[in-house]
């Protein structure tokens, strides 16, 4: 076993997982209102859509890879619909309502796992981004066995969590001095922001759109 493979595929996994998006301001909000492992099962959403785009590039899957990038415009537009929702839910959500809730009812991490997981796959081109990893490492060629792929997207997915971990870690760390009024001004904050990132998702969308047609 290529020892390069686990390197650069735990480097892909920290490369695609760091960017702030929306996923994660959502995680850091999540984080902030409800705890470490809210935050954290909502990166682990994240990186398990991931790592669906990772196998998909890297045992080169063209029929699923086909039908993602020719229904980037609708499947875009879903996702920058689900990003309005969440950021007008989050905006006018009441922090102390939240922690009520939470110690009442205990919180539902099956649903920020979903919620996070649907966010992340609504994003298509993510496909391309891990064939051009892929690509710019040097990590698949035609030569490159099952075993070897299988290990690098193995390690894409560690490296993903990996930086959850790290990120989700970070931030409960600070949560602890956040008072209850800062909370709501985060929640709105956050809102605000993924809208904006829902916009760009529509903008992105037609502007794809638009490419195709003219060339």
């Amino acid at each position: 076993m290529d020892i390069l493979f686990i390197i650069k595929g735990l480097s892909i996994g920290i490369a695609v997982s760091a960017p702030l998006g929306p996923i994660a301001v959502l995680c850091i909000q999540r984080t902030m209102n409800k705890g470490f492992m809210s935050g954290l099962v909502s990166g682990l959403g994240a990186a398990t859509a991931d790592i669906i785009y990772a196998i998909i590039a890297g045992f080169g899957i063209t029929l699923i890879k086909d039908f993602l990038i020719n229904n980037q415009m609708p499947i875009r537009i879903i996702g920058g619909l689900f990003l309005i929702f969440m950021g007008a839910r989050i905006f006018f959500s009441n922090p102390a309502k939240q922690i009520r809730k939470l110690r009442t009812k205990g919180n539902r991490y099956f649903t920020d796992f979903v919620t996070s997981f649907l966010l992340t796959i609504s994003n298509p081109i993510t496909v391309l981004a891990f064939g051009a990893l892929f690509a710019g490492f040097g990590t698949i060629t035609e030569n490159t066995i099952t075993f070897n792929i299988t290990i690098l997207i193995t390690s894409v997915f560690v490296g993903a969590i990996f930086w959850w971990i790290s990120l989700i870690g970070i931030i409960s760390i600070f949560r602890r001095k956040i008072r209850l009024r800062n909370l709501l001004w985060i929640n709105r904050i956050t809102g605000v922001l993924i809208v904006i990132f829902a916009i760009s998702v529509f903008i992105s969308a037609f502007f794809i759109k638009t490419i195709e047609v003219s060339g």
